[in-house]
């Protein structure tokens, strides 16, 4: 009698840990389920965010070799913030900035705001004079005593929004 109780206890027990066992590898794999799901998700966005940074980045100085070699400069950051910082200067004339080849209307003058280098030659500019914004397309040049010169491409002037 004692054998058979000790018996039918062992089972029960057995019993007991296969369920438990059963239930948290169930409870775990339940929630690990929606986290893989949402890990696959991320790393996706993060794919599809790449993605975009490098099309956006694409025609830019930063990462064009080509063009880095042909300018043969050592410190492109440095290049790059003194071409934009030649081309901000001319936002201190009293008829604005001459590069958004734009002229002075009323008291606000047309001013540079956002410059981005697209290679070694092509720079394109945002321009607004507070009430109008404008984009323009310019080459640069660096000349032989290495100050920057500017050439007007093309430029746009948006129409004036009507309220």
């Amino acid at each position: 009698m004692k054998k058979s109780l000790f018996l039918y206890l062992f089972i029960i027990a057995l019993l007991m840990n296969i369920y438990t066992y059963k239930y948290f590898t169930a409870k775990e794999a339940g929630e690990l389920k929606p986290l893989t799901e949402s890990n696959k998700k991320l790393k996706d966005s993060i794919t599809n965010l790449s993605n975009k940074l490098y099309d956006a980045d694409y025609f830019s100085l930063e990462y064009n070799d080509r063009a880095q070699n042909y300018l043969n400069q050592n410190d492109l950051k440095a290049f790059d913030e003194k071409v934009k910082q030649a081309l901000l200067t001319f936002n201190d004339d009293v008829e604005g900035n001459k590069y958004t080849d734009q002229v002075k209307m009323g008291e606000q003058k047309f001013i540079i705001n956002k410059i981005k280098l697209l290679n070694h030659r092509w720079i394109i500019a945002d321009y607004s004079n507070g009430k109008l914004w404008g984009e323009a397309i310019l080459k640069y040049f660096v000349n032989d005593d290495q100050t920057i010169s500017f050439e007007v491409v093309s430029t746009y002037l948006y129409p004036e929004e009507l309220n």
